[in-house]
């Protein structure tokens, strides 16, 4: 089997996809921008050969990698990143190369567009948030209207919490409008409680062989407000979620992917979207969800989620574990502008072997994530809320 892996080193834990595609007999081909000398060794270890371009976003360039490697391999059997940026690419390139294994260029707008997502919500039966795409102030003001504040706004295409705002009062709203950017964005009512996501390895029959969720209580003033970022994988999964999470994969038509599905857990009840206690979708980003997850999972679950999913493309099923479920594993970040009421030695002595990793942040992280970072595995949701609260709590 011949993968054309897109972009390999970025995340830079995305190299355990590619060890346990060659792990399973599968031939890697990297293709990126980064010099072979600084690729993970782990990475250089499981790739047959790397194609380097001077930039990803030049399709001509990555086009010429991909017939280079058909050329010289043969058949390509799969083409994937398994990242939200290059999603379109990744459409393309299958298309021209005509690989049927994964999504279409024709079939890739509805998988980013949060507009389009929403008739698919709506074809699962799932519930989510009234929306419209922002024209303006008029039309913004006849929504808030209906909806009542706050509202969200957020870019139609785009991931990560990166330029989404909630607008409070009509000063805000008129602000917004005065500085918003160019690009198409969508406005939102806004749902009071946690958001989570439903992250799940979908078979080629549109069926999971695995399915998780965390929870993250502080993305979105982690990166608009620049404070601690934490977030959590669950032990066990509400079986209302689990029913949309299914839903909505198989309204998208989802298979033989990685997915993250963003739900939003109501907090409170609010007419015509949920009751306190509901899950209601928010939307989906069809793609791992990034950064230390993927290990947080594994570490939460006792299971290998890197290697379900190259299961999942190999033999199109899960032999590695099922998830135990009997574990929580907590991500908290801390900022350097802050002073801290416990200092990191501290924190490295009451947690012990329960800290699974800890390190700075790398430099293009540091906005949405923080400086420095602590993951630790605890037992339940009280040992979640204190190792929070010992790692994020300022100095008086």
């Amino acid at each position: 089997m011949n993968f054309v892996y897109i972009s390999p080193q970025f995340p830079r834990t995305y190299w355990n996809f590619c060890d346990r595609l060659h792990k399973s007999g599968v031939n890697v081909l990297g293709i990126g921008d980064a010099s072979f000398d600084t690729l993970e060794e782990e990475l250089k270890d499981a790739l047959t050969e790397y194609y380097r371009v001077d930039s990803m976003e030049d399709y001509d360039q990555v086009f010429r990698a991909v017939a280079y490697f058909s050329f010289k391999y043969g058949k390509i059997d799969w083409i994937e990143s398994n990242n939200e940026y290059w999603l379109a690419q990744d459409a393309q390139l299958r298309t021209d190369f005509n690989i049927r294994t994964g999504v279409q260029a024709d079939e890739v707008s509805h998988f980013r567009s949060k507009s389009e997502m929403k008739l698919y919500f709506r074809i699962a039966n799932v519930p989510t948030p009234r929306q419209i795409k922002v024209t303006n102030l008029e039309a913004a003001n006849a929504f808030v209207a209906t909806v009542g504040y706050p509202v969200i706004v957020k870019p139609d295409i785009g991931r990560g919490g990166t330029d989404t705002f909630k607008l409070s009062n009509e000063e805000e709203m008129k602000q917004f409008f005065v500085k918003k950017p160019k690009e198409l964005y969508v406005m939102e009512e806004y749902v009071e409680g946690d958001i989570c996501s439903y992250d799940a390895i979908i078979d080629s029959n549109g069926e999971p062989l695995f399915e998780s969720k965390t929870t993250w209580p502080s993305m979105q003033d982690a990166v608009n407000e620049q404070k601690e970022l934490y977030f959590y994988v669950v032990a066990g999964l509400p079986e209302q979620m689990k029913r949309y999470g299914r839903a909505a994969c198989k309204a998208f038509g989802v298979k033989s992917r990685f997915v993250h599905l963003e739900f939003c857990h109501m907090k409170k009840s609010k007419e015509g979207v949920g009751e306190e206690g509901d899950y209601v979708i928010l939307e989906v980003n069809m793609r791992p969800a990034e950064g230390y997850l993927g290990d947080m999972t594994n570490w939460a679950h006792a299971t290998d989620v890197y290697q379900i999913w190259a299961d999942m493309i190999t033999i199109d099923t899960n032999v590695t574990s099922s998830p135990k479920g009997d574990q929580f594993c907590v991500f908290a970040s801390r900022r350097d502008q802050f002073t801290y009421a416990h200092s990191h030695d501290e924190i490295i002595k009451k947690y012990g072997r329960a800290i699974m990793a800890q390190e700075r942040v790398p430099e293009f992280n540091v906005h949405a994530m923080g400086n420095q970072m602590y993951i630790a595995k605890v037992p339940d949701k009280a040992a979640v809320v204190e190792f929070v609260d010992f790692v994020c709590s300022h100095a008086e």
